[in-house]
């Protein structure tokens, strides 16, 4: 008996222990809502014209190229939605989840972005900027130090807009969205420079 409980308990570390080892990894949804209303969790379609899910980014987008932002299209979103959040990010970078772009306050209205966003501190239909890694406003491409990483663009339909100024990082938007997500998609893109 002791044997099998002391089995037990080590089988039970080690999962814990695996999960906790476990990368800071791409976004999943969850299985529910994170809005208070507690209704079940709607995805987004969210793609590209300058790539597919899972392919490789062209070098325009990165710092080997233009580095402007690519084209996204994305909906539909619940007719609730009173602003889209856009958060791209590399969880694959060397010291933990590197952040290329936070967007927020975009008009729920919107069904994607053009190529080559500006950077500044607010776009023309009134969303606003956030800093990235780079410690710079707006988009900053794919600019992995070795090997190829994922770098995923994620949306979320929020019920609320959100009371920040242009400038706040990925976790400040991600803290004041909590609780407010009505709906959430992402695309994958990849890249390794040569």
């Amino acid at each position: 008996m002791i044997a099998i409980t002391r089995r037990y308990w080590l089988l039970s570390l080690v999962g814990m222990m695996s999960l906790a080892c476990q990368p800071e990894s791409e976004f999943i949804p969850p299985v529910e809502s994170q809005h208070e209303g507690g209704a079940p969790m709607t995805t987004i379609s969210v793609t590209s014209s300058a790539f597919q899910e899972g392919a490789m980014i062209p070098k325009k987008y990165t710092c080997d190229g233009e580095n402007v932002s690519p084209p996204l299209q994305w909906g539909p979103v619940p007719p609730e939605t009173k602003s889209l959040v856009l958060i791209s990010d590399d969880p694959d970078a060397p010291a933990g989840t590197w952040v290329h772009w936070v967007l927020f306050n975009l008009p729920p209205t919107e069904t994607g972005l053009p190529e080559h966003v500006p950077p500044g501190k607010t776009l023309n239909n009134g969303a606003a900027q956030g800093t990235n890694d780079f410690r710079k406003l707006g988009y900053g491409g794919p600019c992995p130090p070795g090997g190829t990483h994922r770098y995923y663009f994620k949306l979320y339909a929020l019920d609320t807009k959100l009371d920040l100024q242009p400038g706040a990082t990925k976790p400040q938007v991600e803290k004041a969205m909590r609780g407010h997500i009505l709906a959430q998609g992402q695309l994958m893109g990849k890249y390794k420079r040569s």
